[in-house]
């Protein structure tokens, strides 16, 4: 066997391996998520954050340096139950939803066959709700699983 060929191969599977393993890294502080990961969107946002607890849940703003501000609610159990975010740029969905882009994607796409054109965003699922919504240099929405929230927590909190 040729030894250029050989060595193209291995350098294909090692790539390809590399890859895998940087898409199933840890995500950052996604929905459905856990405390843990919070610095990691801070980092990747090149963001400030600060925190403030309330009886039932955690809020950590983080402040990116193009403005855009993304909350992420974390229950006293570690778990980010709801997103939201407002600002210039529409931040990383695909972050900050993990697990939930998926389905997001599919509802986004299936209302878009029904109601084309750039409109607001409105998702209530039973497992996820997301409103997103903006323009140019204005977007804002949240994203939240119901099952997740806090008892006492009104939807009304995320902002």
């Amino acid at each position: 066997m040729n030894h250029r060929y050989l060595n193209r191969c291995v350098s294909l599977v090692l790539g390809i391996g590399i890859a895998v393993l940087a898409l199933a890294s840890p995500s950052a502080a996604e929905l459905g998520g856990d405390l843990n990961s919070v610095a990691t969107d801070q980092a990747r946002m090149k963001a400030t954050v600060r925190s403030t607890q309330t009886s039932s849940y955690a809020v950590h703003e983080l402040q990116a340096a193009t403005g855009t501000v993304v909350r992420e609610y974390v229950s006293s159990a570690g778990k980010v139950f709801a997103v939201a975010w407002h600002g210039p740029f529409l931040p990383n969905l695909r972050d900050l939803l993990g697990q939930y882009f998926t389905p997001y994607s599919q509802a986004v796409q299936a209302a878009k066959l029904h109601h084309p054109g750039r409109s607001p965003v409105l998702i209530q699922q039973s497992g996820l709700v997301v409103e997103s919504g903006g323009h140019m240099r204005s977007f804002a929405g949240k994203a939240y699983v119901p099952q997740l929230l806090p008892e006492g927590t009104s939807t009304e909190e995320i902002r």
